[in-house]
């Protein structure tokens, strides 16, 4: 049977990751498939460590990092203990589907094209900066993704193969993008809805990130291989 891989980076989620395990656990899974859940702990201060202790077994692994190095660094370490593939649990079916017909090698759940359910409204001056970055990979990658930054990724071991992550915070959105381009792996988007959080509610990325990724969309199509 073949596996589904999904990866969860956690950082300061005492109150949610109960309810993202539980989310997690009841999403459809497509016939023939089984599923893991690779959780890493990326050094929380909350108490997130002691939570997450009750919800180890035979299908979810964690593994707890001694040092905040930020999502770029989790998810590195979640892929290397052989994770196969990564996405939300409320758009499993519909991520999955264009890479289990055999079309796709890598999917993106796009915040920004519409169409797919609700979406909250929260930060605008957030909504042009990722349009921005979007736009500015898409110049330096040639593909014409419309939401560049979304953390809804799905793909299949064979893409992320041979992928070096560097980037140990929010880089690591706009590095993938530029791999995956490089390695012309056959990419798709699929609408998703979208339920967002404000910084008080536990929203982590600011406008450093913003110009650290527009230092990483350059560094990684211009002088990364």
């Amino acid at each position: 049977m073949k596996k589904i891989s999904i990866l969860v980076p956690i950082y300061n989620e005492k109150n949610t990751i109960e309810t993202i395990l539980k989310k997690i656990h009841e999403a459809p899974i497509p016939k023939g498939y089984d599923y893991e859940i690779v959780c890493v702990d990326d050094a929380s201060k909350d108490g997130t460590e002691s939570w997450l202790k009750k919800y180890k077994n035979d299908r979810v692994s964690i593994y707890y990092k001694e040092k905040n190095e930020g999502k770029g660094a989790a998810i590195q370490t979640a892929i290397s203990k052989d994770a196969d593939l990564e996405y939300d649990p409320n758009e499993y079916p519909r991520l999955l589907d264009p890479i289990i017909k055999g079309h796709a090698d890598v999917v993106y759940g796009s915040r920004l094209m519409g169409g797919s359910g609700p979406q909250r409204v929260l930060f605008y001056w957030h909504s042009v900066g990722n349009r921005l970055l979007t736009t500015l990979s898409n110049m330096l990658t040639n593909i014409n993704l419309t939401d560049m930054e979304t953390c809804y990724k799905v793909f299949t071991k064979q893409a992320i193969s041979g992928i070096n992550i560097q980037s140990k915070r929010f880089g690591l959105e706009p590095e993938i993008t530029a791999k995956f381009a490089k390695k012309k792996l056959r990419m798709y988007e699929i609408p998703i809805s979208y339920y967002g959080r404000d910084y008080s509610e536990g929203k982590k990325i600011g406008w450093k990130d913003g110009v650290s990724a527009i230092w990483c969309i350059i560094k990684f199509n211009w002088f990364s291989k």
